[in-house]
């Protein structure tokens, strides 16, 4: 047991942490957080749900995926193709972020969407480099992708508590716009991180190839994924997996304020406890899946997940109670921690080495497309209909999860029996 606790403070597992931190700082600013601010200024929420059409960077990132592959950035080259990349994209995010937090919805409203959209392009692009950076560090060890993929977890959720919970209760004492600035600034731990962390030395086949450069990235990567057994519906799963969750994101914010929570209340009981479930989460689910083996665990939190969506159906009859959205929420989040850390492994495993970034570009671009495009309808269906029916809506969401998993559960391919 030491031994496998002194694993997790290794630099590797460190670096690891703050990779994720880094990625899950912007989200929330595109997202729950900029709901609710828009929210504060009476903005429809058909508006709102049409925000997220804005976050379709992180859908279509690998379409750029293979630039960040094979490029070396021209000033920045000597400090290694993936950390040059990641100081790239952390810059051009801070200049968006700071952008956007010098404007308004009440008379920048279009400003803001552009600004939103920026942040979400090299955010999108950061995510592109430390996703294919954290898994080049444990490509050798499936145990190890796991334990990776189980710290990543952790520090993406406390990126986002950061840029959700703290962002919403400081927005409570100062403005929105300087609670934008203030998360600006902790970007600095993430640029820490790329300066501090060592290149990773992997394997690149197209160093030993002599054909064109396009061919290698954008061709192989897709070949030799397709030579996976069972590739579409792995795909598939990816896609799927998070969609229940995803869909109700977007109305969250808004929900509790229907409700009649306050600010602060959001802030520490949705998000700050919220939270500290989703990371328990995160490291159980790690646990779990090191226990009983990946297929079973991504098979058991896709059926959790679905389940703990339905809870919001009596909270809206229950109305504004604290310790009941306590108990919604801790076993919501709780259930989501395990999910992501289910889902972030099964990606890492698919990834082939050499084709790293723009493999895992794609596959973590899915759930992103089924976030976005599906969740901009999310706030017309509510409009359509009430909040009961919506969250039933969103429940039936993680039935094609479930099913594709049982089916590769049942298949189970090499590649995913190992781990």
């Amino acid at each position: 047991m030491t031994k496998k606790l002194k694993a997790f403070f290794t630099k590797e597992m460190l670096v690891t942490v703050a990779f994720g931190f880094a990625s899950g700082l912007p989200l929330a600013l595109v997202f729950g957080t900029l709901s609710l601010w828009l929210k504060d200024y009476n903005i429809a929420y058909r508006t709102i749900g049409a925000f997220s059409l804005l976050r379709l960077p992180y859908s279509f990132k690998w379409l750029w995926a293979p630039i960040v592959e094979t490029v070396r950035l021209p000033g920045l080259g000597n400090l290694g193709k993936r950390r040059s990349w990641a100081l790239f994209a952390q810059i051009g995010l801070f200049g968006s972020i700071f952008w956007l937090s010098s404007l308004t919805p009440d008379d920048n409203i279009l400003y803001m969407a552009a600004a939103a959209l920026f942040i979400s392009f090299f955010s999108a692009t950061q995510d592109i480099v430390l996703d294919a950076f954290r898994v080049e560090l444990f490509s050798e060890n499936t145990e190890q992708e796991v334990d990776g993929a189980t710290m990543y977890v952790l520090g993406y959720r406390l990126g986002n508590v950061l840029s959700s919970a703290g962002a919403i209760g400081l927005a409570a004492v100062v403005s929105w716009n300087t609670v934008y600035f203030m998360i600006a600034l902790s970007l600095l731990l993430g640029v820490a991180a790329v300066l501090w962390a060592k290149e990773p030395e992997v394997s690149r086949p197209y160093q030993k190839q002599n054909g064109p450069i396009w061919q290698y990235a954008l061709v192989a990567p897709f070949k030799a994924f397709m030579q996976k057994k069972y590739w579409g519906t792995a795909l598939l799963v990816v896609f799927f997996y998070r969609l229940s969750d995803a869909y109700f994101a977007p109305m969250a914010y808004p929900f509790y304020a229907d409700l009649g929570f306050s600010k602060v209340e959001i802030a520490y009981i949705s998000k700050l406890y919220g939270m500290a479930a989703t990371i328990v989460g995160g490291l159980l689910g790690g646990y779990i899946i090191n226990r009983t083996g990946l297929l079973r665990g991504l098979l058991l939190f896709a059926v959790v997940q679905g389940c703990t969506t339905a809870l919001y159906i009596p909270l809206y009859y229950v109305g504004h109670n604290v310790w009941y959205l306590m108990f919604t929420i801790s076993l919501e989040n709780l259930s989501s921690g395990m999910a992501t850390t289910a889902i972030i492994a099964f990606m890492s495993v698919l990834c082939n080495r050499g084709y790293t970034a723009t493999q895992y570009a794609l596959l973590s671009s899915l759930p992103g497309f089924a976030r976005d495009v599906f969740a901009a309808t999310s706030g017309r269906v509510l409009e359509l209909t009430s909040w009961p029916a919506f969250f039933i809506i969103s429940t039936l969401l993680a039935l094609p999860a479930v099913l594709l998993c049982i089916f590769l559960y049942k298949k189970r391919p090499d590649y995913l029996i190992e781990a």
